[in-house]
């Protein structure tokens, strides 16, 4: 089996875990538990995230500073979910609202990073939450799940 192809398998069993369930804390909290940040699932999504960005099938774009791009699109092996990988290194994105929500998973790569307020492990966003995206403290992935592929940049 290929990475991508695992890297498919690993976050589609996820994700089919989360669908039609409200996002919230509560969902942090399951994601924390089932998937913790020192647990075998979460340490293989890493590795799969660098595999994918040495082999070019992730992140093969490049914007201010951040490597992103989509691996998975909705109705595909995430279900009802889009799945995006980007790479920060103490950097702000663009400002964005997660019309649907966001569920992510903070890599850690280098230094301390922190996600917006989020240490290495999940967060969710709830729907109509907005931000800009920032990585401070280090280097890191950020995979995130968006219900339905939904997201609004707003060039603020």
């Amino acid at each position: 089996m290929s990475a991508a192809e695992e890297f498919s398998m690993l976050v589609g069993s996820i994700a089919a875990r989360l669908e039609g369930v409200p996002l919230g804390d509560a969902m942090a909290d399951f994601l924390n538990r089932e998937y913790p940040k020192d647990g075998r699932d979460f340490k293989r999504l890493t590795e799969l995230c660098a595999q994918g960005e040495a082999e070019g099938w992730l992140m093969s774009r490049e914007h201010g500073g951040i490597k992103f791009g989509r691996a998975i699109k909705p109705g595909a092996a995430a279900g009802s979910f889009s799945v995006d990988v980007v790479r920060m290194a103490d950097v702000a994105g663009p400002h964005h609202v997660h019309t649907t929500g966001e569920i992510g998973a903070v890599m850690p790569l280098a230094g301390t990073p922190k996600f917006d307020a989020f240490e290495p492990g999940w967060y969710v966003y709830s729907p109509g939450s907005d931000h800009h995206p920032t990585l401070s403290g280090g280097e890191a992935y950020v995979l995130y799940l968006l219900p339905d592929g939904a997201i609004e940049f707003t060039g603020r």
